[in-house]
């Protein structure tokens, strides 16, 4: 097995990259020092690896991102801790799952913000350790089974990565996308204590009417009547009375994050322990079509 030697300048490869993200590379990577590369194509950008090793690589040309993930699995063979970032103008659902399965560093099909970009950017230069941080243990579009690290950073990939899989119409993907996150971040920060050794069991599912998600702490759990550190425990007369005891918790600004997942949802359970929660969004499409005549 071939052990890397740590990389003595922080280099990033920019293969086939258009205007914008080039701009976006420089105004983040130059000022931090980095250095970046430019390739016109994935053979050039194979022959930069052979050579040196890169902290960062972005593929951003007219490509699949099929293609982009097989560059990937080429550049492995020379360094098996390769931060890619795929940016491709044609995808699919099971490119991106694929790519999660690889463990590309992050996934965007066009068109997306290009400050979401310039996140996850910024999440892959500062991120010590992160090529075990999501396992798939079995996948489809349709049906997921993750353990995710707890770690707010991971969290960040896993959301964009489940953006270019779910394929849904904006509005649920936003809703379901939102109250997924809250409730993903508070498994991870009082089952898991942010503690990047504790693992998140994740399952997601896509009917034709909804879509599903479970979330498993690795926590002992708790009662929600006893949340006292978050917003839907607050009397009416003192709505903010949690803020003031999370910051005697030492815990981070929020405790919104049932209250808000159970307004963007349809349905929000938890299990009697309280470590494992299930969340349940109704499509619009399903909400309104009808059964045609015979």
């Amino acid at each position: 097995m071939q052990v890397e030697e740590p990389a003595t300048h922080r280099l990033a490869l920019l293969v086939e990259g258009d205007s914008e993200i080039e701009g976006a590379l420089r105004e983040l990577l130059e000022p931090e020092g980095w250095q970046i590369v430019l390739t016109a194509n994935h053979a050039a950008a194979l022959e930069q690896v052979k050579l040196r090793q890169f902290s960062l690589i972005v593929t951003a040309g007219r490509t699949s991102g099929a293609d982009d993930l097989e560059l990937l699995r080429k550049m492995r063979r020379f360094h098996s801790h390769t931060r890619m970032i795929i940016v491709t103008d044609e995808s699919t659902p099971e490119d991106a799952l694929d790519s999660m399965r690889e463990r590309a560093f992050s996934y965007f099909a066009k068109p997306f913000s290009i400050e979401s970009f310039k996140e996850m950017v910024a999440i892959a230069m500062s991120s010590p350790c992160w090529d075990d941080g999501i396992e798939v243990a079995s996948a489809t579009p349709d049906w997921i089974n993750l353990f995710v690290r707890c770690d707010p950073h991971t969290a960040d990939r896993l959301l964009q990565f489940m953006r270019e899989i779910a394929d849904l119409p904006e509005k649920e993907l936003h809703d379901a996308g939102v109250a997924f996150r809250e409730m993903l971040l508070n498994a991870m920060e009082h089952g898991g204590h942010f503690d990047p050794n504790q693992y998140v069991e994740i399952s997601y599912m896509r009917t034709r009417k909804l879509v599903a998600c479970r979330i498993k702490d690795p926590g002992e759990g708790f009662s929600l009547e006893e949340l006292k550190h978050a917003a839907l425990a607050n009397p009416p007369e003192d709505p903010l009375r949690h803020a003031l005891l999370r910051e005697q918790l030492g815990l981070r600004p929020g405790g919104y994050g049932l209250l808000l997942a159970r307004h963007l949802v349809d349905e929000l359970l938890y299990n009697e322990q309280g470590n494992e929660v299930f969340l349940v969004k109704y499509l619009e499409q399903a909400r309104t079509s009808t059964v045609p005549s015979s």
